[in-house]
């Protein structure tokens, strides 16, 4: 029996120890809503002429760590993989674990990393500086940070902005900045306690949290210029843009079921195809990475052919090789039609078709437009032209005007089966059909036009409707005013595009060449705070402006000073359309 009472004894002392040595939240009371304080620290906050091994920071409760090797940022770069971080209690203590420069002021900004055990509060505007030589260094960069394709509801959270010492080699892809801040829930950002110097000076959204820039995935901005540091810099605009980098190449070539493949390493901008036979016996088509030829005599046989390519930032590849078609007994891949196009129309309709192979030809008999259950609207040779610039015959426009006669407001483009031939000899196989509406002509905007604050040419001006689709574009090359009339009465937002190399297409610039993206501009209503313009039946919009945007470069105290050629342009995923490639 006494056994027994000592091991019951034993198991209860054991219990209460666990619970004593256990960080835990108090039961009961009312919820915790302030955020630690920090009592003190080790060293005290700007001290001089100290080389600390560790820092030690005491609060008034119970502490934990967030993540802390992602979350604090220390200045100028450490190597954060010897740094090691401990929550003790009600102290925080960290462990460098290596020599520091000499005459460097040290920042270390703890953001949102330090909360209370009991509800997660952080601690606010923690940050500990001080310095390992007799001055504590004051200089500061601030601005803020945007994407250059504006967005309603803009993420600003993971995106760093970092300063490269500008003999060093590294750069935002390479190595983490030698300073850097995390920018506000508004996109402004601040960077202290910099010793004067050189800087290359870069932006980007850090994702994986990896204080380096994804090329490929990850938007970016960058200065053109190196920016001295001699005086604080205030409003430095940088703007980001996905632009991806890597290498374009021919990743393979193969022979399959008849036709040859040639697999790129990335997605394209444009291309040009080069041979004697091109769409009368070789004809082409490009899907997401690959190019796929077709030969409609060669069998079991080879040709020369001689293909230029050219990725988003301007990279250009010019390669020949020999493309050989097989004899297979495989099926061939049926012809799909779909309908790429505007469903509304005033006085015509403009259809866009897209085929998944090259068109030979076309039933003209079996393509036509109903508009009742027995009237219909023939369709010409002449209404109809391939609308890729490369020569693929993959995309087909339909010129269909409709007679102010006609009072019916819906209209259906109809091909019936064996309507299109492609190259492989097969017709489309299913009818295929898609709806038009007509629009009231009494319920149209009569007009929307203003002009681009800028004196710089040529201009892409584009009508965009809500979800940024483009409605209407235009190519200003004398003037920087614009027109847009007979419209829909919605609601519209203004693009402008100013088109330095003249190519008629936005282009992301190359980082690799210190080439900034060519400017975009956008419609902003200061009063209003929005975007939109709205629209109604028999309104006319007049003398609206597209205001500058703040380009990538340097402002100080507001005032613009011109010290860096460098130019903005909006985030968004590269949208680069067939009508844009290269002509022939």
């Amino acid at each position: 029996m006494k056994n027994n009472f000592n091991i019951f004894y034993l198991v209860i002392i054991a219990t209460l120890l666990g619970a004593c040595a256990k960080q835990s939240s108090p039961m009961g009371g009312p919820k915790d809503e302030d955020p630690p304080i920090l009592l003190s620290s080790d060293p005290k906050n700007e001290s001089i002429n100290i080389k600390p091994d560790k820092l030690d920071l005491e609060f008034n409760e119970y502490v934990e760590l967030e993540n802390p090797t992602q979350s604090i940022i220390i200045t100028p770069k450490i190597d954060k993989d010897k740094v090691e971080y401990t929550a003790l209690k009600d102290h925080v203590i960290i462990d460098l674990n290596q020599e520091l420069e000499d005459s460097t002021t040290y920042v270390f900004n703890f953001q949102k990393s330090i909360q209370d055990i009991t509800e997660g509060n952080p601690a606010e505007q923690l940050k500990l500086v001080f310095s390992t030589g007799e001055t504590i260094d004051s200089l500061s960069v601030s601005g803020k940070v945007d994407y250059w394709f504006s967005e309603d509801k803009p993420d600003y959270k993971d995106i760093l902005v970092g300063l490269y010492i500008n003999e060093d080699t590294t750069d935002l892809f390479t190595s983490a900045p030698y300073y850097i801040a995390q920018v506000d829930t508004a996109g402004k950002y601040e960077i202290t306690n910099i010793k004067a110097g050189i800087f290359r000076a870069y932006a980007w959204y850090d994702e994986n949290n990896s204080l380096k820039a994804e090329h490929r995935s990850e938007p970016y901005g960058f200065l053109s210029e190196p920016l001295e540091v001699n005086k604080n810099i205030e409003n430095l605009q940088i703007n980001l843009n996905r632009a991806d980098l890597s290498a374009l190449k021919i990743n393979r070539t193969s022979s399959t079921s008849g036709k040859f493949d040639v697999i790129l390493s990335k997605e394209l901008a444009n291309y040009k195809v080069f041979h004697q036979d091109k769409n009368t016996k070789l004809f082409f088509r490009k899907k997401d990475n690959n190019i796929r030829f077709y030969h409609t005599e060669l069998i079991n046989d080879s040709t020369q052919v001689r293909l230029q390519l050219m990725d988003s930032v301007g990279v250009k590849v010019d390669s020949t090789f020999y493309a050989k078609f097989e004899e297979s007994d495989r099926s061939k891949e049926k012809l799909e039609v779909s309908s790429i196009g505007e469903a509304k129309f005033i006085d015509t309709i403009q259809a866009k078709l897209s085929f998944n192979k090259p068109i030979l030809n076309i039933n003209y008999d079996s393509l036509y437009v109903a508009y009742d259950t027995a009237s219909k609207i023939t369709i010409h040779r002449d209404m109809v032209s391939f609308a890729d610039s490369t020569g693929s015959r993959t995309i087909l426009n339909l010129t269909i005007p409709i007679n102010d006669s006609i009072p019916y407001e819906k209209y259906k483009l109809i091909a019936l089966d064996s309507t299109f031939q492609d190259v492989e000899l097969l017709w489309n196989e299913e009818a295929f059909e898609t709806t038009f509406n007509r629009l009231k002509k009494d319920n149209l905007g009569d007009e929307i036009s203003g002009k681009v604050q800028t004196d710089e040419g040529p201009i892409i001006i584009q009508l965009l409707d809500k979800n940024n689709n483009v409605v209407q574009e235009k190519y200003l090359t004398e003037t920087n005013q614009f027109s847009f009339t007979k419209l829909e009465a919605t609601n519209y937002k203004l693009r402008a595009i100013i088109d330095r190399n003249k190519n008629k297409a936005w282009d992301p610039g190359n980082i690799n060449f210190n080439i900034q993206p060519e400017p975009v501009y956008f419609y902003y209503d200061e009063e209003s705070r929005s975007k939109e313009l709205i629209l109604r039946g028999g309104w006319t919009l007049q003398d609206q402006i597209i205001p500058k945007r703040r380009e990538t470069g340097l402002l100080i105290n507001n005032n613009s000073i011109e010290i860096y050629e460098i130019d903005e342009i909006p985030l968004s995923i590269l949208e680069i359309r067939e009508e844009d490639l290269i002509s022939n």
